[in-house]
């Protein structure tokens, strides 16, 4: 069995040797993300003169102390940024060289000027609408996201062909290698968004390419909504030419275990639970690969009966938490279309996060091909 270090440095190689990404297409959110830290204490009034709430366990304490009373907890600051699940996954791919067409929630009759750093990476985009706007509450042991997604609601098929024939969809869709659709828990055209490239998009193409599927907390969503949201992805595996693969974090993965009634996680370590969650989540949606990501590592299953479990680089110190589960998705889905086995493309997958919250920057590929090669050992979490 090849150690952690042999398989990030075996990746580290194919990546240099592979055949370059062909392009991707990716949509269809689009958030402006506000980045904040809570005040636990200050020691002066300047901007830098405060000592964080560092823990989500801290802060819902504080919460729950003001429970028939009041409180006034302090937010500072830290930056407004592009976001969103697909303009983040969109970006990590776009900095590792994937020629990228976003489609979404961007602007309305042009790109907002806040993304445009972002269209900058991509090859080509094309706004659907205006952006939402998501408050990012960031500690060090993780993040609340709290969201307005009045905007991102306009984004439908409708909507979309409008914009964009059908037939010049279809052209974009047939160069792409990779297609990107995330955050269906807040956006709900994300439905009629698969179900018109399954209908009237996917059959008259030719060739082969991989659909990554993350659909976000879905903890706000009905059981009959993610069942027959799961129903759907099935049968987007099931078209010719056309491989899916879902992308969880572990309490996603534990909800859909849930509502799919499978049998209870046996006992033992995160790896052990994010690797049978994996395999079982997989053969009962009938895709070809699953892959869940806690903050230690992650785990995959595909349908040719590998199954495999990575150790990840966590960091006690993240400088940026928000957008890392996307890099992930980025450095994965990146791996899987230049073909690298499965226990690469996890360790791909990890050490493209594992650099973003790091530098608080997406890697290009040299910075991940540098990380691979001295991938840092797994910190204690906080």
């Amino acid at each position: 069995m090849r150690t952690r270090a042999d398989i990030a440095l075996s990746a580290a190689a194919a990546l240099q040797t592979a055949p370059p990404a062909g392009p991707a297409l990716v949509g269809f959110d689009g958030f402006v993300d506000s980045i904040v830290r809570l005040v636990a204490s200050r020691s002066g009034m300047g901007p830098s003169d405060f000592t964080p709430i560092r823990t989500i366990s801290e802060f819902a304490s504080r919460c729950a102390q003001a429970a028939g009373r009041s409180t006034n907890i302090e937010r500072v600051l830290l930056e407004d940024r592009f976001g969103g699940n697909g303009p983040l996954l969109a970006g990590g791919l776009a900095s590792l060289g994937v020629p990228v067409t976003y489609i979404g929630a961007v602007g309305d009759a042009a790109v907002e000027p806040i993304f445009r750093p972002f269209a900058a990476r991509c090859r080509c985009i094309i706004p659907l609408a205006s952006s939402s706007h998501t408050l990012c509450l960031e500690f060090d042991d993780g993040k609340i996201m709290i969201n307005d997604t009045a905007n991102v609601q306009r984004v439908t098929w409708e909507r979309l062909v409008s914009i964009i024939p059908t037939t010049e969809l279809a052209s974009i869709v047939q160069r792409c290698t990779l297609l990107g659709v995330v955050n269906w828990s807040l956006v709900g055209g994300v439905p009629g968004l698969l179900e018109g490239l399954r209908t009237h998009v996917l059959p008259g193409l030719t060739g082969e390419r991989r659909l990554f599927v993350d659909i976000s907390d879905p903890a706000k969503r009905t059981d009959a909504d993610i069942a027959s949201m799961l129903g759907l992805l099935s049968s987007l595996n099931a078209s010719p030419g056309l491989s899916v693969t879902l992308g969880l974090n572990l309490s996603e993965a534990e909800r859909l275990s849930r509502v799919l009634s499978l049998p209870a996680t046996p006992p033992g370590s995160t790896a052990d639970a994010a690797l049978s969650l994996a395999s079982v989540l997989r053969a009962a949606c009938r895709l070809d690969t699953v892959v869940v990501h806690p903050r230690e590592g992650a785990a995959a299953s595909s349908a040719s009966g590998h199954a495999h479990w990575f150790d990840g680089p966590l960091t006690r110190s993240p400088r940026l938490s928000t957008g890392a589960g996307d890099h992930f998705n980025a450095g994965f889905a990146f791996a899987q279309v230049r073909g690298l086995p499965l226990d690469e493309c996890l360790a791909v997958g990890c050490a493209v996060s594992g650099a973003y919250v790091r530098d608080a920057a997406s890697p290009d590929a040299s910075r991940l091909v540098s990380f691979l090669q001295n991938l840092p050992d797994p910190q204690p979490a906080a």
